[in-house]
C-alpha cells in the first residue's frame, strides 16, 4: 500500500528450514500471496537460513539456492518491492547478499560489508566482505539478468527511496545505512539473523531507532526465527520498523509458525525531518561511494488503511503518564523561577478568570511560591467580571483564589468599558469585534497597572493553540511580561490541571478544578460564546498543530488524514483544514509580538524559535 506519501512495509520472519531452499523459497511465495504492504523484508539468508554453517562451501547447497530463487521469480505474484537473502558467488567466493526483487525482475543485490568473526558467529570462514569487490564490479550477471551490484540506492517516483543493509552493517561506527541515508535513501531496509541473549533485544532496538533518528528516515529491521536455531545460538524472530526515532512496530515471540509485522511509514515527515535538519544537510555530498542509482515504479493503491489509527491526542502523555507530568510541571515552574529571580520581581500578577489557562498558570505560580518559600499573599490574583461573565466561572474564580490561600482582588470591569465605549463612539450593544476586543484590552491594561503597582510581573495565560489560531486579543489577552503557558495545547493544559488537582493539591481545590475541567471553554465577551463553536474543537485543532509543526502536512494532506482519524466526512474535513490554515498563517502577526515563554514541547510558536514567518503570507 502506497498512497499521498504513506508507504506500508513488512518485516517478515519466515518458518525456515536450514539447508532447504526449496522448501524456504516455498514459504516465503507463500507468505507473500497475503501480505498487504507495497515493501517486504525477509531475513538474512532466508532463501538457505543463516546457519548452514560449512554447508554454504557445498556445490549443492549453492545450486538448489541458485534454483530455488529462479522458482522465486518465476511464481511471485506480489507487485510490491520484497528483499530476500541468499549467498551469490563470484569468482568462486561467496557474498552474503541481499536480492531486492520486483515481479520476475532482481533490481540489484548488495553485499554485506561487515562480518561478524568473534563469540558465536565466524561469517568469515563462509563469506568475503563486499568491501573491495564492489570497487570493481558494478553489475552481475544472475540467471541471465544483468543486475546493479554493490553500493545501490533504490530509487522510485516522488518521496520514496530505501537502500539495504545486513545485519553486522548496522552494528558498525559508520554503517553503511548511514551512508545511505547521506545519499537520499529514506528508508533503510535490514535482513538480519541477529541471534538471541539476555538483554540483547534492548540493545538492539535503541540501534535502530537511533539509527532512524540520526538518519533522518525510516529504518525496517527483519530477523531470523526460532527455527534457524542450532547448537548454542537461539534466534528470537525480533522484528522492529522505527521513523524518525520513535518504535512504530516491533514484535519478539519466538514464534515457531511464520509472523509478519506492518508498519506505515511516512515519506513526507522524512522529508520535512531532513529539511528542518541542519545536521542531516551538512552531511550531504561529504559521503559518496559511488553510489548507483535503481529506478523503479511502485503504483500507488486506490486506498489506504492504516495498520494502526492515528493518536488523536498526540500531545497528551500516553505511556510513562506520571512522570511526563512531573517533567512538564518541572520545565514551567523552573522556568517561572529563573525569570522571578533574573527580574527581581516581588509579586506575580495574575487575571483569573475561571477557565483552564488561567487556572494552569495559578497552579504553576503557586507551586513556584510554595518551592521557593515565599508567602503565596504575593501573589496578586485578579478576577474582572464583565459584561457576560456566567455566575459559575465567577464562582470556580474566587474558589480558587480562596482556597489556595493567595491575594485576591475582584475589579468590575462593566463600569470602565462601557466609559471607553463613550469615548470611542461605540453604542455598547453590538457585539463585534470592538465589543470583545475592549473587554480584553480593559483587563490587560489593569493587570499591568497593578503589576507596577506591585512590583510585580504578570503572568500570561494564553496557550500555543490559541495562539496557533490567533484566538486572543493583539495588546489584550496575547500580551504578558511572561507567557508560562504559551508551550502548551489545549488538550495537555487539560491534562496539567487534571493531574496537579489529583496529586498536588487538596481536595477542597481539587473539587474545583475538576469542576473548571468540566466548563464549556469561552472568553465569554459575547452572549453566550462558546469557543469551541468559533473555531472548532480543540482536540482535532491540536491535532492539526501536531501534524502541520512535526510533519510539514499541508491542507490536503490535512483533511485527509481527518477523515481517517476522526471518522469525518468531506465536508467538515475540508472546513476544518481550510480554517486551521486560514486562521495560522493571517494570525502571525500577533505572534511576532509574544513575550518570552518556555519551550515545553519538541514544537513551539515562538518567532524566537520553532516557527519564524513572516506575517504577511498570501494564503
Amino acid at each position: 500500500m502506497y498512497k499521498n506519501g504513506f508507504i506500508r512495509v513488512a518485516s517478515v520472519t519466515p518458518k525456515l528450514k536450514v539447508g532447504n531452499p526449496e522448501y524456504n523459497v516455498s514459504e516465503m511465495l507463500h507468505i507473500l500471496e497475503n501480505v498487504k504492504s507495497s515493501i517486504t523484508v525477509f531475513p538474512e539468508l532466508s532463501v538457505t537460513a543463516y546457519t548452514c554453517n560449512d554447508l554454504f562451501f557445498q556445490d549443492g547447497l549453492l545450486k538448489r539456492s541458485l534454483d530455488s530463487i529462479a522458482l522465486f521469480l518465476a511464481k511471485n505474484t506480489y507487485t510490491g518491492i520484497v528483499v530476500i537473502g541468499a549467498p551469490l558467488e563470484v569468482d568462486g567466493v561467496l557474498y552474503n547478499c541481499a536480492y531486492i526483487i520486483q515481479g520476475n525482475k532482481v533490481l540489484g543485490i548488495v553485499p554485506k560489508f561487515y562480518l561478524p568473526n568473534t563469540g558465536e558467529f565466524y561469517e568469515k570462514r563462509w563469506f568475503q566482505s563486499g568491501f573491495e569487490i564492489v570497487e570493481s564490479k558494478k553489475e552481475v550477471v544472475f540467471l541471465d539478468q544483468i543486475v546493479p551490484f554493490g553500493h545501490l540506492v533504490f530509487k522510485g517516483e516522488d518521496d520514496l527511496s530505501f537502500g539495504i543493509e545486513i545485519c553486522e552493517d548496522m552494528w558498525a561506527p559508520i554503517s553503511p545505512g548511514n551512508i545511505l541515508a547521506m545519499n537520499g535513501a529514506r528508508l533503510i531496509l535490514n535482513l538480519s539473523a541477529s541471534n538471541e541473549v539476555l538483554g540483547k533485544r534492548e540493545i538492539r532496538r535503541r540501534c535502530i531507532l537511533e539509527h532512524s533518528r540520526r538518519n533522518a528516515g525510516a529504518y525496517v529491521y527483519s530477523s531470523a526465527g526460532v527455527n534457524e536455531s542450532t547448537s548454542e545460538t537461539v534466534f528470537s524472530g525480533h522484528n522492529v520498523v522505527a521513523q524518525n526515532g520513535d518504535l512504530i512496530v516491533e514484535t519478539e515471540n519466538f514464534n515457531q509458525e511464520s509472523e509478519v509485522i506492518y508498519g506505515d511509514i511516512d515519506l513526507r515527515k522524512i522529508d520535512f525531518s531532513r529539511r528542518t535538519n541542519a545536521s542531516y544537510r551538512d552531511t550531504l555530498n561529504r559521503y559518496n561511494f559511488g553510489f548507483i542509482e535503481v529506478k523503479f515504479q511502485l503504483a500507488e493503491t486506490k486506498e489506504y488503511d492504516f495498520v494502526k489509527k492515528f493518536d488523536r491526542t498526540p500531545f497528551i502523555p500516553k505511556s510513562n503518564v506520571l512522570g511526563d507530568f512531573e517533567k512538564i510541571a518541572a520545565l514551567q515552574e523552573n522556568a517561572l523561577i529563573k525569570r522571578i529571580k533574573h527580574v527581581h520581581a516581588k509579586s506575580l500578577v495574575i487575571g483569573i478568570s475561571g477557565g483552564l489557562d488561567s487556572t494552569l498558570a495559578l497552579l504553576i505560580a503557586i507551586r513556584v511560591y510554595d518551592n521557593l518559600s515565599l508567602d503565596r499573599k504575593g501573589i496578586i490574583a485578579v478576577t474582572m467580571p464583565g459584561l457576560h461573565t456566567s455566575a459559575l466561572t465567577k464562582k470556580n474564580a474566587l474558589d480558587l483564589m480562596h482556597n489556595l490561600g493567595v491575594t485576591s482582588l475582584v475589579i468590575d470591569i462593566n463600569a470602565h468599558v462601557k466609559d471607553h465605549f463613550k469615548l470611542i463612539g461605540h453604542d455598547g450593544v453590538t457585539e463585534d469585534i470592538t465589543y470583545e476586543n475592549t473587554q480584553a484590552r480593559a483587563r490587560t491594561m489593569l493587570l499591568m497597572n497593578i503589576a507596577n503597582q506591585r512590583n510585580g510581573l504578570v503572568l500570561g495565560t494564553g496557550d500555543l493553540s490559541e495562539l496557533a489560531l490567533g484566538w486572543c486579543t493583539y495588546s489584550g489577552d496575547q500580551m504578558s511580561m511572561y507567557g508560562i503557558n504559551a508551550g502548551i495545547p489545549k488538550t495537555l493544559v487539560r491534562f496539567m490541571i487534571y493531574h496537579y488537582a489529583l496529586t498536588k493539591f487538596e481536595q477542597v481545590v481539587r473539587e474545583t478544578l475538576l469542576s473548571i475541567l468540566d466548563t464549556p471553554i469561552s472568553p465569554e465577551l459575547t452572549s453566550n460564546q462558546k469557543t469551541e463553536d468559533s473555531i472548532g474543537k480543540y482536540e482535532i485543532n491540536d491535532f492539526i498543530i501536531h501534524r502541520v509543526l512535526r510533519y510539514g502536512d499541508d491542507e490536503e494532506r490535512i483533511d485527509w488524514i481527518l477523515k481517517k482519524t476522526f471518522d469525518m466526512d468531506e465536508a467538515l474535513s475540508e472546513r476544518y483544514a481550510h480554517n486551521f490554515f486560514k486562521r495560522f498563517y493571517s494570525q502571525q502577526f500577533k505572534r511576532q509580538a509574544l513575550p518570552d515563554s518556555p519551550k515545553i514541547l519538541d514544537i513551539s510558536v515562538s518567532p524566537r524559535g520553532d516557527l519564524r514567518l513572516p506575517s504577511d503570507i498570501d494564503y
